[in-house]
């Protein structure tokens, strides 16, 4: 599998029975990775520590205290999927129900029926869609008849960026040399591929700062910066503000019309017929990404 691939999955932290893993992960192949915990506490850690999509819960370990977590996970990340999963049904099954029902879990599956399996699926494996949707749909309605080479290069970059924090990283998967792609946004009068990025990243960052469990430091280990204190510098070079101002003064709505205004707009004549990485590239080949 190649890398585009791989990031392109959703990651779920999952607290399930050991007889409902193997099963999850067979139905969960190509479409999203599982992160086992034991508890909700511990899948919570999981979603402060690293970029989650969803959390699916068994309905068979949800006790009263497991339930009182749930309820703290969705309080504190309000966007953040959580399912609740029943792979049979006992005596105890309803009332656990009710009680995620009351701590906020609004989506249930069961794969006891035979369209469980699809709905889960379906369920886990859209979050990124959405997350990279509110970012590309504006885009894309901007620059409606850029060339599909330039299509597949912000396609893919805005669905890598909050993994992929340099040029390099993103030349690479491209299969261009960063220096080339450098040089072929220099020629059309665009800004750096460079400040492409970073902006993107900055538009990821105002989507997880929504999330009020997470922390300024939990936003920057899930965009991979080294530290807080390097996602601190880069929000000043970007914006000259710290990381508490921007999440304060950029909600996300307003940090997107910023993006498309400073970036996009003034250049819809310059991204008309460029080719950013190239009918060489390596990538441009690809099906998965368009």
């Amino acid at each position: 599998m190649d890398r585009y691939s791989e990031q392109s999955q959703t990651t779920v932290a999952a607290v399930l029975e050991p007889a409902e893993r193997s099963r999850v992960e067979a139905a969960g192949s190509g479409c999203f990775n599982l992160v086992h915990r034991e508890s909700v506490g511990e899948a919570m850690a999981v979603v402060r520590e690293r970029p989650v999509d969803a959390v699916l819960v068994s309905v068979h370990r949800c006790d009263r205290t497991a339930s009182a977590a749930v309820s703290r996970l969705v309080q504190s990340f309000p966007g953040l999927p959580a399912v609740a999963l029943v792979s049979r049904h006992d005596a105890e099954t309803p009332a656990a129900l009710l009680r995620l029902g009351a701590s906020g879990v609004r989506d249930v599956v069961d794969v006891t029926v035979p369209t469980g399996w699809g709905r889960l699926r379906h369920l886990v494996s859209q979050p990124t869609t959405r997350q990279s949707a509110r970012i590309l749909g504006p885009l894309i309605e901007r620059l409606p008849e850029i060339h599909r080479d330039a299509r597949i290069f912000l396609e893919a970059t805005v669905r890598l960026a909050p993994t992929t924090p340099t040029v390099r990283g993103l030349a690479k998967v491209f299969g261009v040399c960063p220096s080339t792609l450098m040089s072929r946004f220099t020629r059309a009068r665009l800004p750096s591929a460079k400040r492409y990025l970073a902006g993107i990243r900055l538009l990821f960052a105002a989507q997880l700062f929504e999330n009020g469990g997470l922390s300024i430091a939990d936003v920057a280990y899930r965009l991979e910066c080294s530290s807080p204190q390097s996602f601190g510098r880069h929000v000043r070079s970007a914006l000259g503000i710290t990381c508490s101002e921007f999440r304060q003064r950029f909600p996300f709505p307003i940090a997107l019309d910023r993006f498309l205004r400073l970036f996009v707009d003034p250049y819809v004549n310059a991204w008309q017929g460029f080719r950013p990485i190239g009918p060489e590239a390596e990538f441009i080949s690809r099906q998965d990404v368009v």
